[in-house]
């Protein structure tokens, strides 16, 4: 069997989470249409026949490292590409961005198999522009595997898995077979909490925003899961709360459903919003929080 390490490497907001999603069957990476929704390392393990692919999600690599927080999200997907065996390297739609050639350069230091996988042709109405584009791609790059997808409408993706573990290596079961992440439930509640805020609140949502799980236990069948949801200003804690409290109490009820959907049992959840000053560019403050992995 074939068996080894896969990075989902792409701009912001091409669609990998939504990729490895339906790779695995199974959400384990939260989406949204805001860029920069992914903010760690999350790991999917897929388990068949054929062997064990491993797919890394990563956070968008992008210009911006203005704040801490930015730079901490392009290392972790700079360093997610050590140690892998195959690189999917998504785009979104038919045009390249500038970041893409940066990029690029990336993944041929990294001297390893890249698949160039074009998302969301669903949306090319002419089809023949795929081939020109795909011409001029294998121009530009030399890229020997090149696949149109769509990660939502999952087009294509039986055949880009099949490219996948032809290309790992021959290879024993890296991870446990009934295993589908290395992230433990503390770290998925936040993170799906984080995906209800981002989703109720769209276009106002803080990009200064995280999730903290202050407790999480489990007692009599029932798990009690305490949060704090971090803003850096007094008006984005408002943002959130919503007047009488309403936007908090719907993201609370739309995060326990999933989370209850998740660990198949009864949740209790209780949620806070807290104000901790210009967070998002402390190095220290960063790792106070989670985002050290």
């Amino acid at each position: 069997m074939n068996c080894g390490f896969v990075a989902l490497i792409g701009r912001p907001n091409v669609g990998k989470s939504t990729l490895m999603n339906h790779l695995l069957k199974q959400k384990i990476s939260i989406t949204s249409r805001k860029p920069q929704t992914t903010r760690h390392r999350i790991l999917g393990i897929n388990t068949t026949e054929a062997g064990q692919a491993v797919y890394m999600d990563t956070p968008g690599m992008h210009k911006n490292e203005k704040k801490a927080l930015n730079r901490y999200l392009n290392r972790t997907a700079e360093t997610t590409l050590q140690g892998v065996d195959v690189i999917v390297w998504l785009i979104d739609g038919l045009s390249w961005h500038e970041y893409d050639e940066a990029i690029f350069k990336k993944l041929e230091q990294a001297g390893l198999p890249v698949i160039l996988a074009v998302n969301k042709v669903d949306k090319v109405k002419d089809k023949d522009a795929i081939l020109r584009f795909f011409a001029e791609a294998r121009h530009r790059f030399p890229f020997e595997h090149l696949i149109p997808i769509s990660a939502l409408k999952k087009t294509n993706l039986e055949q880009l898995e099949s490219l996948i573990f032809e290309l790992l290596p021959e290879s024993g079961l890296i991870y446990p077979e009934d295993q589908i992440t290395d992230r433990p439930e503390r770290f998925l509640a936040a993170e799906i909490i984080r995906e209800k805020l981002t989703r109720r609140l769209g276009d106002e949502l803080p990009y200064e925003l995280t999730v903290e799980i202050e407790r999480y236990e489990e007692k009599f069948g029932i798990t009690k899961i305490y949060a704090i949801i971090w803003v850096e200003r007094p008006t984005q804690k408002n943002i959130v709360i919503g007047k009488q409290g309403e936007m908090l109490k719907k993201v609370g009820t739309d995060a326990r459903h999933d989370i209850e959907k998740l660990i198949g049992q009864k949740v209790y959840l209780q949620l806070w919003v807290k104000v901790k000053k210009g967070w998002s560019d402390n190095e220290r403050a960063l790792q106070s929080l989670g985002f050290n992995d």
